[in-house]
């Protein structure tokens, strides 16, 4: 007799940038290979474009620009077994309240799943408690794992939803490529590649950001054997999880006598980028993470200080940190691997256990004939002056139900808000092309609208 096969699981990803989206798919991909996957973009400034999401590499059924009432309206199990909130804190919790309400005195619902999309090294507190009441949370490390469930526990919050992971984007491609630059050593054609990671916000003056862009440009035409590449997040016009109100592109536009002809900025995939890379360099980018998975030596500059607000105090103990006047030099850092392995990069390529743990516990609690409800920590009884705030700003009330005038808003009313926000963004950007320089108060009204 045959043997009776399940049907795959149904997965919706909730995410509210590009590289929460990219998190979020590659997440549902790793819990369920072979699942349905439907994409659901909640609506606000940093909505990924069509380009950001085909990066990602994740095929999704259907994609679908939300509003937070319109998905914990749509998100029952008739139509997902899993949903994945790849989201900034408070719009999980807000999430999490609205699924809570949505689903009161439903049988079954979905299992929910969420976590953070890269190194947590700031609001630790903060970001945890907003993700509890979520069935599995995600920890990329067993460091993470340790210090989440700490957290849970020190409030007196159930810390069986935390479960060790591994960061979803680190592949299947393990060791070093073989197909190396002359500048390494082997004869081949392709020069030693240099990789500068740049983010968004990190760091955040104009001073201090021209001055690792300039260094970087000082490092092609002191080593004019190598290839250096600047590889940027976004495309102007496009939006990332945090404000780049002062892109290298414009940075790159004013130096004086542009970029040598062996620099360049780049756009596109990380993993594509990595396979063509001697030496990653970065401040503190989880880009990091995947340049260590693949035994590329990496190093994360110390040139500005390592200071919380950079995040580099995250590396400490780990054999990266270096400045450019190092790198100049040759110096090629190579990591702890005992330091690696806690941040959930092992050298011996056992975190593939960790996806299958996941994946097996999130099978299980999704076959279950049915779950309780999501019960955050946060409650009008734990919280009341910080939790009312951040569910309005979702339009959803203090029980989790739509606000009057949120549970049904049409389509035409979405429309119009939308075109609002176009016009403002446009005004924003015109005022920084003439000449205004701080333009970060009027991008955020975008946000309100």
């Amino acid at each position: 007799m045959p043997s009776r096969t399940e049907p795959p699981l149904r997965i919706a990803v909730l995410a509210d940038s590009d590289t929460r989206w990219k998190w979020g798919a590659l997440t549902a991909h790793r819990l369920a290979p072979g699942a349905r996957l439907d994409g659901r973009l909640l609506r606000g400034r940093a909505t990924p474009t069509a380009r950001q999401l085909g990066e990602v590499g994740v095929r999704a059924a259907e994609i679908a620009e939300v509003t937070g009432t319109e998905f914990v309206r749509t998100a029952g199990r008739d139509r997902y077994d899993v949903v994945v909130l790849a989201c900034v804190g408070g719009a999980v919790q807000a999430m999490l309240h609205g699924l809570a309400a949505a689903w009161d005195g439903v049988p079954r619902r979905p299992v929910v799943v969420t976590g953070y999309v890269g190194v947590v090294y700031e609001k630790l507190a903060d970001g945890l408690l907003l993700r509890h009441g979520a069935d599995v949370v995600l920890a990329n490390s067993p460091d993470d794992a340790a210090r989440f469930r700490a957290v849970y526990e020190g409030v007196g919050a159930d810390a069986d939803c935390v479960t060790e992971w591994a960061l979803p984007f680190l592949g299947d491609a393990r060791g070093v490529s073989d197909r190396r630059g002359s500048g390494a050593g082997n004869g081949q054609v392709r020069p030693f590649t240099v990789v500068f990671a740049a983010q968004p916000s990190v760091p955040e003056s104009r001073t201090d950001r021209g001055y690792l862009l300039r260094r970087a440009v000082a490092h092609a035409r002191a080593h004019p054997e190598r290839e250096v590449l600047v590889k940027l997040r976004s495309k102007p016009g496009e939006h990332t999880t945090h404000i780049e109100e002062i892109p290298y592109q414009k940075l790159a536009a004013r130096l004086p006598g542009g970029l040598p002809p062996n620099c360049r900025l780049v756009y596109g995939h990380m993993g594509e980028v990595l396979d063509r890379t001697d030496l990653l360099v970065t401040v503190s980018s989880t880009a990091a993470l995947e340049s260590l998975h693949r035994a590329i030596p990496t190093a994360v500059l110390t040139d500005l200080g390592i200071r919380e607000s950079l995040g580099n105090h995250h590396f400490l103990g780990s054999g990266c940190l270096a400045s450019w006047d190092q790198l100049d030099a040759g110096h090629l850092p190579r990591a702890d691997p005992e330091w690696a392995a806690r941040q959930g990069v092992p050298a011996d390529g056992s975190g593939e256990a960790v996806f299958a743990a996941a994946r097996q516990r999130v099978a299980a609690l999704a076959a279950r004939p049915g779950l309780p409800p999501p019960a955050p920590y946060y409650t009008a009884a734990t919280a009341p002056g910080y939790l009312p705030a951040v569910l309005a700003r979702h339009g959803l009330d203090h029980r989790g139900r739509p606000l009057p005038g949120r549970a049904g808003a049409p389509r035409e009313e979405s429309a119009l808000r939308r075109a609002g926000r176009a016009a403002l963004r446009d005004a924003a950007r015109g005022a920084y092309r003439h000449g205004v320089q701080r333009v970060a108060p009027l991008i955020r009204r975008v946000g309100d609208l």
